[in-house]
């Protein structure tokens, strides 16, 4: 693309878009830094109206960052049980209690010094500094990389991180134009309302007489991204082991993938191999426990960004050992009535469904 068609105005319309169409939102209605750090951590890779009820539950229950701070872990798992990406709400805690220890009582006024605070990146850090704070800083998401690679009809792969800085500073000295919160909620908002990824709404767009993607007729080619590889699929053998009214679960390490969640044992399955045969060996490797497989329970298919997986669980019975955490970081016998009460994955909740139905039949 040439200079002179980057160079043209588009963030009054932009901004005068957004003001009439803009979603509502708990946290616009009071965007303090605090609200608006939490909204934008539960807001990655999660849709905005999965998000909102758990805003409201999270803001209700840690109003403050020393609210925040004073948390217990497995509280705060409990509360973002179903939203995915555990590491956000762990490193949430951790920066709260970070920045109270330094006698702070709220986040850092910029951008650069936001990117020292664990678990917020480049992103968050420009979200937080323009829409708290005022400051000049363009977000960079999957929303604004679309509009504009459509807008300024350039063929760069998005995926790659060289075409996000080269974005950062395009869009840069457009943020001097207005209000730098209404020109980046209103880039978002554009992307997530009618720039779609599919059946773009162009006719409805306020930058569509300006857009060259729809001048040059490549609306349906932007942007380029490379393609993801095929999906791998794994396949995973649970164990049910109840003790009376008490069944055996685990917690993973924090270091882990859902790390603080409590599961039930078991692990992948290996080529050739039975799932039941899975089911014996793990439960052996993590738990110190031989069992013997009972009855079939139930199979649960989940997706996650980057694989799938399929669970297969069997109640069990103990024929030897006692059991210890070596693979994960505790192991406890609960009474049933209390998994409720612990963060699990979703998986495993779907799991605890199943379990419960056929409980009640025998």
């Amino acid at each position: 693309m040439s200079k002179n068609e980057i160079e043209n105005k588009w963030t009054q319309p932009l901004i005068e878009w957004f003001l009439i169409n803009k979603r509502k939102m708990p946290w616009r209605d009071a965007p303090s830094p605090y609200a608006i750090w939490i909204s934008e951590i539960m807001l990655q890779q999660t849709q905005v109206s999965t998000v909102i009820p758990y805003f409201t539950k999270f803001i209700k229950k840690y109003p403050t960052m020393k609210h925040l701070a004073n948390s217990k872990e497995d509280d705060i798992l409990k509360m973002w049980e179903g939203l995915g990406y555990y590491s956000r709400a762990r490193n949430l805690r951790f920066a709260a209690k970070s920045i109270c220890d330094n006698k702070k009582e709220d986040l850092p006024e910029n951008y650069h010094e936001l990117l020292t605070v664990k678990g917020i990146g480049p992103y968050t850090a420009a979200a937080i500094a323009s829409i708290a704070y005022g400051e000049e800083v363009p977000v960079i998401d999957g929303n604004v990389l679309r509009v504009f690679s459509r807008y300024w009809d350039f063929d760069n792969d998005i995926s790659l991180q060289k075409t996000k800085n080269w974005l950062f500073e395009q869009l840069s000295p457009y943020l001097k134009e207005g209000p730098p919160s209404l020109i980046n909620q209103g880039m978002m908002e554009l992307g997530a309302l009618i720039c779609k990824p599919k059946h773009p709404m162009c006719s409805n767009c306020p930058l569509s007489t300006s857009c060259l993607a729809l001048k040059h007729d490549t609306i349906t080619s932007r942007p380029v991204k490379k393609k993801k590889p095929p999906v791998p699929h794994v396949n995973i053998g649970i164990g049910l082991i109840l003790k009376g009214n008490k069944i055996l679960i685990a917690q993973r390490h924090t270091h882990q993938m859902l790390g603080g969640l409590w599961e039930f044992p078991g692990g992948k399955q290996e080529t050739g191999e039975d799932i039941e045969d899975t089911i014996i060996r793990e439960l052996k490797e993590e738990t110190n426990l031989t069992v013997e497989i009972d009855t079939y329970c139930c199979r649960v298919n989940h997706t996650f960004s980057h694989f799938k997986i399929t669970l297969h669980a069997y109640f069990c019975s103990i024929s030897k050992g006692v059991a210890k955490p070596i693979s994960s970081q505790k192991i406890r016998w609960v009474p049933l009535e209390n998994l409720s009460k612990l963060a699990f994955p979703t998986a495993n909740k779907k799991i605890i469904l199943e379990m419960r139905s056929a409980l009640s039949k025998t």
